[in-house]
């Protein structure tokens, strides 16, 4: 089955990646529903935009301790290597991301659609100014804008928020320009994330399923399935793909 993905990749103009917490749980950072997700131990509430607003010390309290004292360690693994070596090569033109953790940057990827938002960054409730997160001292919580004295709040989404531009355009715009989609550590449970593959399907993309085990998407839309670590399977792809 490998050998059939490499060869759909090969062959194909456009390759989308479309990534979801499975690709980082290798990383360290694990997911946030299921067994031992972040909601098994935390309450969701504190990243509900109302909440936030009302409660902004409660909130960022949890938010450093989960977002940047611990996610902000974890370092790139394989997996997202091979994705980054992909786009050198020509073979991988765009990702999607769920995730929040800047891991497919660090690693070395440039075409990345971040359909969630990004930890990196820091946006000022009140003025909008945009602050670095590595550049923000979080010892005074709720952190304050520099500028106006505001609420600093990630600029990732929260509940209760929309899906950012020009990322959700974007993303949507990748299921007519690719032939091909490689799901990597998705379950297709989040919308609307969840429904980009679908899309991509509707435009008759190839679906290539990378998971350690059957998702939503296993038996109504892959076309290949590859059951495994993201890690190891993204090298053994990798590994074929680097053949003449």
């Amino acid at each position: 089955m490998i050998e059939k993905a490499a060869e759909l990749i090969k062959n194909a103009n456009h390759v989308t990646a479309f990534t979801g917490a499975g690709i980082s749980v290798e990383s360290g950072i694990p997911p946030f529903r299921g067994e031992n997700g972040l909601w098994s131990n935390f309450d969701p509430i504190f990243l509900d935009i109302n909440y936030f607003h009302q409660n902004p010390l409660k909130s960022w309290k949890l938010i450093k301790e989960i977002f940047y004292d611990f996610f902000g360690k974890a370092e790139p693994n394989t997996a997202h290597f091979a994705l980054a070596e992909m786009e050198e090569m020509g073979l991988l033109q765009a990702i999607i991301t769920q995730n929040i953790d800047n891991l497919h940057q660090k690693a070395g990827s440039r075409e990345v659609y971040e359909f969630h938002g990004n930890s990196r960054n820091l946006i000022c409730i009140n003025c909008r100014k945009v602050h670095k997160a590595q550049e923000t001292d979080f010892s005074d919580l709720p952190p304050k804008c520099k500028e106006c004295g505001g609420v600093l709040k990630p600029d990732f989404i929260f509940f209760g928020e929309p899906i950012p531009e020009p990322a959700r355009t974007n993303s949507f715009a990748e299921t007519k320009k690719a032939d091909v989609f490689i799901l990597i550590g998705t379950t297709g449970e989040i919308m609307p994330a969840s429904m980009i593959p679908y899309e991509a399907k509707n435009n008759n993309v190839k679906i290539i399923e990378v998971n350690t085990k059957p998702s939503n998407y296993t038996n109504s839309i892959t076309d290949v399935f590859l059951e495994g670590k993201a890690t190891e399977i993204t090298e053994k792809l990798l590994g074929f793909l680097r053949e003449k």
